[in-house]
């Protein structure tokens, strides 16, 4: 088992820590009726990679990766966005945080019905007064082929064209880091593909950073880290991942 940074594993290239939490308890309810979802766990996510969270189901994975992105608060311990622990923001603080520094991709797309693919995208800039870099914007577009997409509506998109809009408006404040929660789960082999080869390309070439929870293991493939939780401990790490590999890890762990 080990829980160290990968900026610091040797033979790795040394890498700023874009998240991470230090001794973190997430526990549910009080006294004997307690369940504890997050056990004294210490991790650090390195900037400009790609990490995956596995674990059988009630693991804590994604209470985890909930605790790290600011959308719930630890019992104890510390989460942090780079040097920001969020245990000192304010509520105000927080949202401002999520909105400005992090992208997230759910496996539910959560766009808004009314607005085009391109109102979705620029909609956190555009509620933060913010201009868009459109020169950023477009590459997105372009990794992502949306250009003859961004005047429809979501009804009008296809599920893998809904989830790309959702990836793009992820990115589109080149944030921090990108948080997704098993975001290919609704979708089909090839767009599933299309999205985690997207994730890798944002790593490879964009220099971005992407924690994801997934219970698939080709999914994990992708990454350059898989990190694996059992009753709300990190109990063993991957680098390197290969699908057998990580399956073979998860059939140990009794998913």
């Amino acid at each position: 088992m080990t829980s160290s940074n990968l900026a610091t594993q040797p033979g790795t290239t040394a890498r700023a820590v874009a998240a991470g939490v230090e001794r973190a308890r997430k526990a549910y309810g009080s006294d004997s009726a307690a369940v504890v979802a997050l056990d004294d766990v210490t991790v650090d996510f390195a900037a400009g990679a790609f990490t995956a969270i596995m674990g059988p189901s009630g693991s804590g994975k994604s209470t985890l990766l909930h605790c790290l992105a600011g959308l719930d608060t630890l019992t104890s311990g510390r989460a942090y966005i780079g040097d920001t622990d969020l245990a000192t923001l304010s509520d105000n603080q927080l949202t401002l945080l999520r909105r400005d520094r992090l992208g997230f991709v759910f496996q539910a797309f959560n766009l808004l019905p009314t607005l085009t693919a391109e109102e979705n995208i620029t909609l956190p800039a555009d509620l933060a007064g913010r201009r868009v870099d459109r020169a950023w914007f477009d590459q997105i577009i372009d990794t992502l082929r949306l250009h003859d997409r961004l005047t429809h509506r979501p009804a009008q998109l296809s599920g893998g064209q809904q989830q790309r809009v959702a990836v793009a408006r992820a990115l589109a404040s080149k944030p921090d880091v990108v948080f997704g929660d098993e975001p290919t789960g609704a979708l089909d082999s090839r767009t599933s593909a299309e999205l985690l080869g997207f994730f890798r390309s944002a790593v490879d070439d964009l220099g971005q950073t992407v924690v994801m929870v997934t219970h698939d293991p080709i999914a994990a493939s992708y990454a350059d880290r898989v990190i694996f939780l059992a009753d709300g401990r990190i109990v063993d790490e991957m680098t390197g991942p290969t699908r057998d590999g990580v399956l073979e890890t998860m059939k140990r762990l009794g998913d």
